[in-house]
């Protein structure tokens, strides 16, 4: 065997010995509970500005609430919708919105939206930092939009996350 292929049988047998010796310890990213209640404080305010008074939540990657704030006027349904929708988006892995419109057409099956704890209705948002899911973010109380994907308490789970989105990046 030349001197090269001995170096690269090496190099293989090192990293794959690593990566057995890695795999019994990872680490994770979390959000912050500051960062969660400001991402939920920011999508309150923003639904405010829009004149509904909701309630949100955050949730970490592991469907934990870090954050919930219910306005005055939000109704009794509203803190458990919120909570629902941003723990679908976290264990989903996908928006909520995103996911009722696959429902809809069919996509997934209809039993999903029976497991329990999934709430499969517009205003669950995904919380990334540097592509890796660290929790979600759900809104409940505004009207539904004309579409799930115009789904105003989407909206404002939106501005909650881009409020917190530099943090998120530079972490």
């Amino acid at each position: 065997m030349s001197r090269i292929a001995v170096l690269m049988l090496t190099l293989l047998i090192s990293s794959v010995t690593q990566a057995e010796e890695a795999a019994g310890i990872f680490s994770t990213r979390s959000l912050s509970v500051d960062l969660a209640s400001k991402a939920a404080w920011k999508a309150l305010l923003d639904c405010r500005k829009r004149g509904y008074s909701v309630a949100t939540a955050v949730v970490d990657r592991g469907g934990n609430v870090q954050a919930l704030f219910r306005d005055q006027f939000a109704g009794p349904h509203t803190p458990e919708t919120a909570i629902g929708k941003a723990w679908t988006a976290n264990s989903f892995r996908q928006n909520t919105g995103e996911l009722a419109t696959l429902l809809k057409q069919g996509v997934i099956p209809e039993q999903v939206q029976h497991n329990p704890g999934a709430l499969l209705v517009g205003g669950g948002v995904l919380i990334t930092s540097q592509g890796e899911i660290i929790g979600g973010i759900g809104v409940s109380g505004a009207p539904p939009g004309k579409s799930e994907r115009e789904s105003i308490d989407g909206a404002c789970a939106l501005a909650g996350v881009e409020a917190i989105r530099e943090n998120l990046e530079f972490d």
